[in-house]
């Protein structure tokens, strides 16, 4: 299995940005995928979750602005980031664990807003 991130970039405060998480590989069911950020000198942090079944949880700093999803029929997940924030500013990892209890990341997508 492999996660592909993209759609990171530069936006001003205030603005938009989708990121995707592509999962390639074959045999595998994936039970969660999720969305986590690392800050300069900070550590990782969760930003969102979603499971089979659509459950989704997100971060407190995130609620109501960014918006977790996955469309299954293209094995790919979104984070739609909307209000975007300086302090959002971030390489962001895709993550998932399948068939079971296998855990895996993807490459990081570096997020930076401007004020």
């Amino acid at each position: 299995v492999q996660l592909q991130a993209s759609g990171g970039g530069l936006v001003q405060a205030g603005g938009s940005l989708r990121l995707s998480c592509a999962t390639s590989g074959s045999s595998f069911r994936i039970n969660t995928m999720g969305w986590y950020r690392q800050a300069p000198g900070k550590q990782r942090e969760l930003v969102a979750t979603i499971i089979n079944g659509g459950t989704t949880n997100y971060a407190e700093s995130v609620k109501g602005r960014f918006t977790i999803s996955r469309d299954n029929a293209k094995n790919t997940m979104y984070l739609q980031m909307n209000s975007l924030k300086p302090e959002d500013t971030a390489v962001y990892y895709c993550h998932a664990i399948f068939n079971g209890w296998n855990s895996i990341w993807g490459q990081g997508t570096l997020v930076t807003v401007s004020s």
